[in-house]
């Protein structure tokens, strides 16, 4: 659902336009602004790639991981799936499995899901503690920046379409 405003006669109006397309949030703690050109411009580079899979990634970004696990709750709330991106407690999944499992967390979520990335000390605890509430993923041993990691994720987000889709894109 998405609000769009425009200016008639010195005044507001609001249209609404309904997408039946799937939502995917990234939820993220830091500055938006934070990110170095290369990873920005690789993230819309993938960010364009899915306009045409039906599939709509944005982030969000928290200045403070109060903010960060209010929004989380609330997206929980309104029945969304959300996983956390948590490297010490999260799976490791092949790209294979990473598509099945995205798909499946899209239909349990009425085509909606928040990927939840935290700052450079990681997730909140208090996250981190509702074990069975949320879904944990690692998208490596590795420790990336947590603007790198999102990079990866939009990544395997557009990976995970063309393997659904059965495209040469992921050999």
């Amino acid at each position: 659902h998405h609000q769009r405003y425009s200016w008639e006669g010195g005044r507001r109006t609001q249209e609404s336009t309904i997408t039946m397309g799937m939502q995917i949030k990234i939820r993220i703690v830091g500055r938006k602004n934070g990110s170095e050109k290369w990873l920005e411009d690789a993230y819309q580079m993938y960010e364009t790639r899915l306009r045409p899979s039906n599939v709509q990634v944005d982030t969000l970004w928290h200045k403070t991981d109060t903010d960060l696990v209010k929004h989380v709750h609330a997206d929980q709330d309104k029945g969304h799936t959300v996983v956390l991106l948590d490297p010490a407690q999260g799976q490791t999944k092949t790209s294979e499995q990473f598509s099945t499992d995205m798909y499946n967390w899209l239909d349990v979520g009425g085509s909606r899901l928040s990927f939840v990335i935290g700052g450079a000390p990681g997730l909140p605890t208090e996250l981190l503690q509702t074990t069975s509430k949320h879904h944990k993923l690692s998208l490596s041993a590795l420790t990336f920046t947590h603007q790198f990691a999102r990079t990866l994720l939009v990544e395997q987000i557009y990976r995970a379409t063309e393997i659904r889709k059965g495209s040469g894109y992921h050999k």
